[in-house]
């Protein structure tokens, strides 16, 4: 059953376009959540003006030579990757900085590679965001889901929830020893997937949400795992829940076997 949302919604999603710059910096610090989930700080006065909007849901891509390259060409033609950026601003030296966290895949991906073994010191380039996503208003509820490649993007969006608000945070993870604290004023819901494919605990937990789960009567629907998430994501949030499509951010954030792809923001 398909439950109508309010004729006058309380929130909206405006989207943004960013003027595209490239910026260069270096590892500062690195700090391990749990053995499979790390947070690193690069820093560099190239980074002064970065995240000059109010958008609460972007993405960059981080570039990843192996040495220190002598131009910013070099430094483009450096492998690559997607990701979303969790916090920036001047550290006590007022020297400008980036965090970024990552969920770690041993030695499958360039990026996971990088992250864990980089020595501080290590070059790195950023590029965007092209464009950046505001929320205009205040949802009366909010669901957020997502396995680890999402926790950065969850942090960004629990931020904004007040102690009092409707809400539900879903955090797929592989074991209890993966649960990576995430500050919010509600309880975090952690669903361990132990040896199955990522995500299909979380599409499973989706799947057993009904009306009377909805969080509030127009509630912001934010679930970013493995692409496969997609259809069940869409079927609880706009066919269970009567949520608006363009009011919801649901995306596949990676895909089984390519290493290389990123939902479009």
């Amino acid at each position: 059953m398909t439950t109508s949302t309010s004729t006058s919604p309380s929130f909206a999603l405006e989207r943004e376009s960013v003027e595209l710059a490239f910026r260069r910096a270096h590892l500062v610090s690195r700090e391990f959540l749990t053995d499979r989930y790390v947070r690193i700080r690069v820093a560099g006065e190239e980074l002064d003006g970065f995240g000059q909007t109010s958008g609460v849901d972007d993405h960059i891509r981080i570039f990843l030579p192996e040495a220190e390259p002598g131009t910013v060409e070099e430094m483009r033609e450096a492998p690559s990757r997607e990701f979303t950026p969790l916090a920036w601003g001047d550290d006590d030296a007022g020297t400008p900085f980036l965090d970024l966290e990552f969920a770690l895949h041993g030695d499958e991906g360039v990026a996971s590679r990088w992250a864990a073994n980089a020595p501080i010191g290590a070059p790195i380039g950023v590029g965007g965001p092209r464009g950046t996503i505001r929320l205009a208003g205040k949802p009366d509820g909010w669901l957020l889901a997502g396995d680890e490649t999402a926790i950065a993007q969850i942090r960004r969006y629990a931020a904004l929830l007040d102690e009092d608000d409707a809400a539900v945070i879903l955090i797929e993870v592989p074991t209890a020893a993966d649960q990576v604290p995430i500050d919010a004023p509600v309880p975090v819901e952690y669903i361990h997937r132990k040896r199955a494919f990522p995500g299909t605990a979380l599409a499973a937990a989706l799947a057993n949400m009904d009306e009377d789960d909805k969080p509030g009567e127009d509630p912001f629907v934010f679930v970013g795992a493995e692409q496969a998430i997609v259809k069940p994501a869409r079927a609880l949030a706009v066919g269970r829940w009567g949520v608006d499509p363009a009011r919801a951010v649901i995306k596949g954030y990676w895909k089984r076997g390519d290493t290389e792809y990123h939902a479009a923001h």
